[in-house]
């Protein structure tokens, strides 16, 4: 019997790569990356993980769930702060071990805990050859 959140393994590389089965490679923790980003201004909005839970749930209730790996459970986008992501496309990369998630956001269209529309919210410079980080607007 398979388990109810199984999804297909692939062992050709010719059908993973080129194939139409959906068949989502995690790592050795159960976890695939997400990259989700907002569907109307392509803004990059976070990265996240999902277990094979997580992306049934999204993939059955078109509202996107992720694994929190800090806190160890499910965790339902915007369940507390009404910032829901419901799921325009998904897409996964070449060798089905990435998706790519294009949401709207409910709520006021933020993402972040602090507030922020983005989690990606400094830059990474390097100044005086020393790295620091420099806030973004909002």
């Amino acid at each position: 019997m398979t388990a109810p959140n199984a999804f297909p393994v692939l062992s050709s590389k010719s059908e993973l790569e080129e194939g139409t089965v959906f068949a989502p490679r995690f790592d050795t923790n159960g976890l695939i990356t997400c990259v989700t980003i907002d569907a109307h201004t392509n803004q990059l909005l976070m990265v996240a993980y999902m277990n094979a839970e997580a992306l049934r749930k999204t993939l059955d209730t078109g509202t996107v769930w992720y694994w929190s790996r800090s806190r160890q459970e499910l965790w339902h986008k915007g369940a507390t702060s009404g910032q829901i992501q419901t799921l325009v496309e998904m897409r996964t990369d070449c060798d089905q071990d990435a998706l790519e998630l294009r949401v709207t956001v409910g709520g006021d269209g933020g993402c972040c805990h602090t507030g922020r529309l983005s989690c990606f919210y400094r830059s990474v410079q390097l100044s005086d050859g020393t790295l620091k980080l420099v806030q973004n607007s909002k």
